[in-house]
């Protein structure tokens, strides 16, 4: 069982104690939990099955949600999630995250309407009983149909980092396989998408069919769709489908370009062979029978007269014309990152100390990093007012006079209010060394008074970096409306970046914003939102988008040395 199912069923208690309105304390303690399994960077099952290790000894992990964690290991449940099931219906929670729900309207829901699914929820709304109810009104019900539409976009899909999970299991399992010459992981994955349908395995075999009982006796395979001597098709536990292909060495490099994709990447490459009088598919590149590449990818895109373009740009996007010019870009990459400019503590929502966050970001090798508790506008995170901001700005500065090597920001991400003040007052926020601004409520404004509350905040002389300014969360909350040209054109002329949230669920500024921000002059910041030492490990998120974005080193302030930043931030 992957680290992300275990995670979703602390979540899930969590959710049906939140409708049970149960303490809040329990409640909490069950989502801390949750966070902590997400991010560990080994699988929780192996760690349980190392009989040194006491799982009650991992951050936000005592003895009783451990022996929970053991039982859902050994049975694929617990009595405790079962006994809420009898209690409430095992769909209330997913009616709970609809976009203008919430617990306490879900279980109105429940009570008035009898629902207990998504699907009693949409039928519903679509025959308008929901605005009926008290504290409802046809706004709600209307929000609440957008937010189904929102679920229904992702529906039979897994966040990035799931899918992630999963492929990290399978790949222990496919390198340890005696019956594999190579094999490698290509589709909407290799392409680093922000949620993902299913994974695409090419495989070399020395002996096909070899192979296919060494794959078929993987212990997360839940279900065998198809098998046959080219391919073969499962389920795995946690519903994700795998596809494995079988290839030959001599045209492995062209199933690699094909099955990577996109569709559209491939259906613009296959204009340029025909355009040639050539064929080109998941086997290579042929003039009628002879084939003219296939071995590797770097061979057919040189076929065709173009450099090997990586594989987060291949969407249609301009990459073929860009390839053609000698113009790619020189996509940014994990190892270019040497800060991270979001994270949290103790002092508001964070399960870590300052001193914990510190000593993990510098053991990553880190020149600065950032702490970036929430202001006081963020009740539900004990968010902190200007006397707290400015005590707290003092500790991160005591644990900065410490540490060696690597410099310790003392900031804040302060919230946006519906006005466009910000939460705190400018002399707070001019005494530290990073301020985030962020929106968090009131989204629901009109697209010109959204545009209006960002750009005043950006304008405020006092804000360093626009935190996840969509304010999406994917396949759960729509975005923010705003005139992105008119934010990104004030973000630029203010000296203001734009962050991309490398949170998995948030992915936020999206890739597909990214080109044109750039275009208007913005710098970016990458920002991991890091809740915990775990959290940190997030930075990979962050980059892939950055990539997919188009974005260089040079684009993003966390590949600046502490120094450089300095001069960069410093005010004016």
């Amino acid at each position: 069982m992957e680290n992300a199912q275990i995670a979703d069923m602390l979540d899930e208690i969590a959710d049906l104690l939140e409708l049970k309105e149960a303490n809040e304390f329990r409640i909490r303690s069950y989502r801390n939990a949750s966070r902590t399994v997400r991010g560990l960077p080994e699988r929780l099952e192996d760690l349980a099955a190392d009989e040194e290790q006491d799982l009650a000894d991992l951050p936000n992990i005592g003895d009783s949600t451990a022996e929970k964690i053991r039982e859902i290991l050994d049975k694929g449940t617990c009595q405790r999630l079962e006994d809420l099931h009898k209690e409430m219906p095992s769909g209330l929670p997913a009616v709970m995250r609809v976009e203008g729900v919430g617990p306490k309207k879900a279980i109105q829901l429940h009570k008035e309407l009898d629902i207990g699914s998504l699907d009693d929820l949409k039928k519903a709304a679509e025959a308008g009983d929901i605005r009926q109810l008290e504290g409802f009104g046809e706004k709600t019900e209307q929000k609440i149909l957008k937010g189904l539409e929102t679920l229904s976009k992702t529906s039979g899909r897994l966040l990035f980092k799931d899918a992630a999970d999963h492929f990290e299991s399978l790949r222990r399992r496919l390198e340890g396989m005696k019956s594999l010459k190579k094999w490698e992981v290509a589709g909407s994955f290799r392409r680093t998408k922000e949620t993902i349908g299913d994974l695409d395995v090419l495989l070399i075999a020395k002996d096909r069919g070899e192979a296919t009982g060494e794959l078929l006796e993987y212990e997360e395979i839940s279900e065998t769709i198809d098998k046959g001597e080219e391919k073969v098709t499962v389920r795995l536990s946690g519903g994700l489908q795998v596809d494995f292909r079988f290839f030959e060495e001599e045209s492995f490099g062209a199933a690699m370009l094909y099955f990577t994709g996109s569709k559209a990447h491939n259906i613009a490459l296959r204009r340029i062979a025909v355009a040639r009088d050539w064929k080109l598919n998941e086997y290579g590149i042929f003039k009628g029978d002879r084939r003219l590449a296939g071995k590797d990818e770097e061979g057919v895109y040189k076929r065709l007269n173009l450099p090997w373009i990586p594989p987060e740009l291949r969407e249609d996007r301009g990459e073929i014309d860009a390839a053609n010019a000698g113009e790619l870009p020189t996509l940014v990459a994990p190892g270019d990152i040497r800060g991270d400019l979001q994270s949290h503590t103790t002092a508001s929502d964070g399960e870590n100390s300052i001193g914990e966050m510190a000593r993990a970001a510098k053991d990553r090798g880190y020149s600065f990093f950032a702490i970036t508790d929430h202001s006081k506008r963020v009740t539900m995170a004990q968010g902190l007012d200007d006397d707290d901001c400015r005590r707290h700005a003092e500790k991160i500065r005591e644990v900065n006079d410490d540490l060696k090597g690597m410099w310790l920001m003392a900031g804040v991400e302060v919230d946006i209010l519906k006005s466009g003040k910000l939460d705190l007052k400018a002399e707070t926020l001019e005494q530290l060394d990073w301020v985030v601004a962020s929106i968090h409520y009131d989204r629901n404004l009109d697209r010109k008074k959204m545009t209006e509350r960002i750009v005043k905040a950006v304008e405020s002389g006092v804000v360093h970096c626009l935190g996840h300014p969509l304010g999406r969360v994917i396949a759960q909350r729509e975005p923010l409306a705003f005139d992105t040209a008119k934010v990104f054109e004030a973000c630029a002329e203010n000296d203001v970046c734009i962050e991309i949230n490398a949170q998995p669920d948030r992915l936020d500024l999206p890739d597909t914003h990214c080109r044109e921000a750039k275009a208007a002059g913005v710098m970016f910041t990458i920002g991991t939102d890091a809740h915990s030492t775990a959290g940190l490990d997030a930075m990979r998120f962050g980059v892939n988008v950055a990539r997919r974005g188009w974005l260089e080193a040079g684009d993003i302030l966390n590949t600046l040395t502490a120094t450089k930043l300095r001069k960069r931030i410093r005010r004016k």
